[in-house]
């Protein structure tokens, strides 16, 4: 499992940070969090196939969240997607695809379906699930929890050849979830695995302030991807337009025994990222400011 940042810049695109969209690859599956305008172009300069995107989840509708909709949905007909496409996001989502669709320049020739989310909602995939939860900001938004599903426990081959079985098929046969016969004896998955592993648990922020739903969604969180729009000696403005400081987003990740976080919807007045990198680093250690492209290997492993 991976993270790509396609774009963490906020508000308007400058030349070092696209506006703000974030690519999960889940093995063959590709889940986005927010599409910003140019994303297609992104995917194309990132190993992450656009072709593998099954669902976008969108947090609000200002336009630097969900303006690459259009682009993305025509390049991937372009290069004959089939599959269909599912974007989810706050009310009006919905209406929002429809819109999009109407535009009269697609012939598309897969399904793209929009539909709307209320905080609470839960998206089922092939091994995991996305909640949605209320961000507190200046227009309806929401925040996404993504949570896999408990992995196997670890095979022990050790336990395996003490009991008997040979190293080989049975062994697979055995992490699948299938009992082997060994000479009269039957050696059973419980025997040779330990116990099921949880699963990874990453947040998307969304662009919001503090708020009591965004910290029950991050307790214990594997990864937190968190707005920080500017540092603390703007504070004030970040509460007008309900967004975060840095400082907010390590509090929180601190609090919350989050494992590691990582800042995005950088405010285009940041040329230098340092003062926001060492406000948060301050407070919780395991925290990284993205540039755009940057991709980084996930494990809950903690």
């Amino acid at each position: 499992m991976d993270l790509t940042f396609l774009g963490t810049g906020g508000s308007v695109p400058t030349t070092k940070r696209n506006t703000v969209s974030i690519a999960l690859r889940l093995g063959p599956e590709v889940l986005m969090f927010d599409c910003g305008e140019g994303t297609q172009r992104q995917l194309m300069a990132s190993s992450v196939s656009f072709m593998k995107i099954t669902n976008i989840f969108i947090s609000h509708h200002h336009g630097d969240h969900f303006l690459g909709l259009p682009g993305l949905i025509q390049s991937m007909n372009f290069y004959g997607r089939e599959a269909p496409l599912n974007v989810y996001g706050p009310i009006g989502t919905q209406e929002m695809v429809k819109t999009i669709l109407r535009l009269g320049i697609f012939d598309r020739k897969y399904e793209v379906q929009g539909h709307d989310l209320a905080p609470g909602e839960v998206v089922i995939g092939d091994g995991y699930q996305v909640a949605a939860f209320k961000a507190n900001h200046t227009t309806p938004a929401l925040g996404y929890a993504f949570q896999e599903n408990d992995r196997p426990g670890r095979f022990d081959p050790d336990k395996a050849k003490a009991l008997g079985v040979r190293e080989g098929p049975n062994f697979s046969r055995l992490v699948e979830g299938y009992s082997v016969q060994v000479g009269s004896s039957k050696v059973t998955p419980d025997m040779v695995m330990g116990p099921s592993r949880k699963g990874l648990r990453l947040v998307y922020s969304g662009d919001t302030a503090a708020s009591s739903e965004l910290d029950q969604a991050c307790v214990d969180a594997d990864v937190l991807i968190h707005e920080a729009t500017v540092a603390s000696d703007l504070e004030a403005k970040a509460r007008e337009f309900g967004h975060s400081t840095a400082k907010d987003a390590a509090l929180l990740a601190r609090d919350s025994g989050v494992g590691a976080l990582y800042l995005v919807h950088i405010s285009g007045r940041y040329e230098d990222v340092d003062v926001l990198l060492e406000e948060a680093r301050g407070i919780f250690g395991p925290t990284t400011i993205p540039n755009d492209l940057d991709m980084f290997v996930l494990r809950t492993d903690r």
